[in-house]
C-alpha cells in the first residue's frame, strides 16, 4: 500500500550544476550597492570587481551599480597612470595632478554610495564603458 500524502523530496540540483542564486533583499541591496561604490576607495577597482562577480546573478540592481563602479573605476587606474607619466614627463610641474585625481574620484565614489543606499541608480558622470 502506498501512502498518497507523502510529499516529494526538494529537487536538488544535478551533480555538477550550481544551485540556484537566492535573491537578495531591497534592504542588503542597498547595503551591498553602498559597499560596491565605497570598497573602490581602500582597494581600487577591484573592490566592485568582487561585489560584481558575487551579485551580478542574484540582483538586477546590484548588477547595475556593480557594473557603473567597475568602469568607473578602471577609468580612474587609466587616469592615475596618464596623471603619472604626465607628472614624470614635465619633471614635476604637474604635480598635483594624481591628488586632483584622487580627489575626484573619492568625491564621486562617495555620491555613488550615498545613491546606491538610497536605492537609486548612480550614473557617474564620466566613465568608459568596458563591462557591459
Amino acid at each position: 500500500m502506498t501512502d498518497d500524502n507523502t510529499t516529494p523530496p526538494p529537487e536538488q540540483p544535478a551533480a555538477g550544476q550550481p544551485a540556484a542564486a537566492q535573491p537578495v533583499s531591497e534592504s542588503d541591496e542597498r547595503t551591498m550597492g553602498l559597499l560596491t561604490h565605497l570598497s573602490a576607495i581602500l582597494i581600487g577597482f577591484i573592490g566592485p570587481l568582487i561585489f560584481w562577480l558575487i551579485y551580478r546573478e542574484r540582483s538586477a540592481f546590484l548588477n547595475d551599480q556593480g557594473k557603473e563602479a567597475l568602469n568607473f573605476n578602471i577609468t580612474v587606474a587609466i587616469a592615475y597612470v596618464v596623471a603619472w607619466i604626465l607628472t614624470t614627463v614635465t619633471l614635476g610641474i604637474l604635480f598635483f595632478l594624481p591628488f586632483l585625481v584622487w580627489i575626484v574620484a573619492l568625491i564621486f565614489q562617495i555620491m555613488g554610495g550615498i545613491a546606491a543606499n538610497k536605492h537609486e541608480n548612480y550614473r557617474y558622470p564620466f566613465a568608459i564603458r568596458l563591462v557591459k
